[in-house]
């Protein structure tokens, strides 16, 4: 069983926090916001990591409602290989290893140009009982070119 999959983002329309950290001032407003978005099956926000702290993402929508200082953004889609562990609890190194493995057998390689995502995909409910959050942890690739 394979335990890394390939998914594909759309170029989008995403919300952004801007750079900051969690609790506080535009993640705290951008957290409040979130909320009171309609839960759907899939997540649809999503986290990276850049210098000076996180910048929080919400996939944009027809008709949405977003407070004037948070900035909506042109994101570049693309193909990721996309892995799942505990959030705050992923050996990186190990699951990155794995992620290579996968890479190179399967003809990608890694894609420097676009950032890495995060994404917790754990409802309240399931997190309740398993005790912690799951984590979708997204690499940008492309194809390995070839000769």
């Amino acid at each position: 069983m394979q335990s890394i999959r390939i998914y594909e983002m759309p170029d989008c329309k995403m919300v952004s926090s801007g750079v900051g950290m969690f609790g506080e001032g535009r993640f705290v407003l951008f957290d409040n916001w979130l909320t009171l978005q309609e839960r759907s099956m899939f997540p649809k926000d999503f986290l990276y990591e850049t210098e000076g702290g996180g910048v929080w993402l919400r996939l944009f929508e027809k008709g949405m409602q977003v407070p004037p200082e948070l900035e909506i953004m042109d994101f570049p889609g693309g193909l990721y290989a996309v892995a799942t562990d505990g959030d705050q609890g992923t050996d990186l190194a190990a699951m990155n290893a794995q992620v290579d493995e996968f890479l190179r057998q399967a003809g990608f390689v890694r894609d420097g140009s676009r950032v890495e995502l995060g994404n917790v995909i754990t409802s309240p409910r399931a997190k309740e009982i398993l005790g912690y959050d799951q984590m979708d942890y997204y690499t940008p690739i492309k194809a390995t070119e070839r000769d």
